[in-house]
């Protein structure tokens, strides 16, 4: 048996997704800048996709601009901020995505813009009263950038309350959404957000294709140079597969969501309740109320453990994203784990959950941590 526990990371192509994309990779392969008809059926597959996404996030067809990832597009709306909106400073945190947190630190290399970083709690949620200090202790044009949902630790940030100070201080909000869309509602009429940063692969979409959003009262100029595709922000002929199945999967995922969130938090539950079970000492880095059900991210004192940990997960056929600070033959503690100081003599293990994961993958990682892993109490 395999147990994929890494959704975090990618997510499996849904079947409908799949059946959704093969005619534009057979029969309906034109490029959607041709002006005949193979060329037209591709264009209008675009922006009617365009227009859905439009739709889920209550937001404009025109504010939406397809891109490769969520690093092309937390690259654009960071770099563009700064080369077409004359921001001077940054503000973000130290647990941000390396495509935001490298951005940001090559920014105040190259072109010397100023970099804070945002105070936060134990588990990785900003301190809503260092940010305000910040934002008022400097008249610098300012971009915050904070993501929606922590990708190791789940951890939501307050992005509504978020949003309300970098309105009140006359500064562009910028959110990485990429663990959050098509996992969680965002309604950008009632959030403050200037640039939002998504990527299909993390809501059963296909690799390869993202979007950006980016509030229509913000002028940029050419991202990428060419034939002006994007409405001449980002040129390079489309992915039309990629973005049909990327509308098609945010679709199922909008369709179904308090369903699909349901089942996912009794999964959480059940793996949760299952390895507390097993041995006291297993710590949760969860909020009670800020985190993702997706994700659990799970401190194990390395005593408990076999050196050979990862290769027995691994051999298993157990997919998760694992990483200790001292254990012998185990990868190295994440940035994210050693910054916030959560049991740096313990092993982190994050579990991420999709709707196909099954009660029975649940139980299979129980059983192996039961027999192969954790020495008894």
């Amino acid at each position: 048996m395999k147990a994929y526990l890494d959704n975090a990371a990618s997510t499996q192509v849904h079947p409908e997704v799949l059946e959704e994309m093969l005619p534009f990779l057979s029969e309906n392969f034109g490029n959607p800048s041709s002006l005949h008809a193979f060329g037209r059926k591709g264009k209008a597959a675009i922006e009617n996709v365009r227009k859905n996404i439009a739709s889920y996030l209550n937001c404009k067809s025109t504010e939406i601009y397809y891109c490769s990832s969520g690093t092309e597009a937390n690259n654009m709306a960071l770099k563009l901020a700064v080369s077409n909106l004359g921001v001077e400073r940054v503000i973000t945190s130290k647990i941000e995505h390396k495509c935001v947190l490298n951005t940001a630190e090559f920014l105040n290399e190259s072109v010397n813009i100023s970099l804070d970083f945002v105070e936060l709690d134990q588990l990785g949620r900003c301190k809503l009263d260092y940010l305000e200090n910040l934002l008022k202790q400097s008249n610098k044009k300012t971009l915050v950038s904070l993501m929606h949902i922590q990708n190791e630790l789940g951890t939501i940030n307050p992005i509504q309350e978020i949003g309300m100070l970098c309105e009140q201080y006359d500064a562009y909000f910028h959110s990485d959404t990429v663990q959050s869309i098509g996992h969680y509602p965002i309604d950008l009429t009632h959030t403050n957000i200037d640039f939002l940063s998504a990527s299909a692969h993390k809501f059963h979409g296909p690799l390869g294709a993202g979007f950006l959003y980016v509030r229509e009262n913000i002028p940029l100029k050419t991202w990428l140079h060419g034939g002006g595709h994007e409405r001449n922000l980002r040129s390079g002929t489309e992915n039309v597969p990629g973005i049909v199945g990327m509308g098609k999967a945010l679709s199922l995922a909008n369709e179904n969501m308090a369903k699909d969130e349901s089942y996912i938090t009794k999964l959480n539950n059940q793996l949760k309740t299952g390895l507390q079970s097993i041995h006291s000492s297993i710590k949760f880095n969860q909020h009670e109320s800020f985190t993702s059900h997706r994700i659990l991210s799970v401190s194990i004192p390395s005593g408990l453990l076999d050196d050979m940990f990862s290769f027995k997960l691994d051999l298993a056929g157990i997919a998760v994203s694992a990483g200790s600070a001292c254990s012998s033959g185990s990868a190295k503690a994440s940035p994210v784990i050693e910054y916030l100081n959560l049991h740096p003599n313990d092993t982190t293990i994050r579990f991420s959950f999709s709707i196909f994961t099954s009660v029975e993958d649940i139980e299979y990682v129980i059983s192996f941590f039961k027999k192969n892993i954790l020495k008894p109490n």
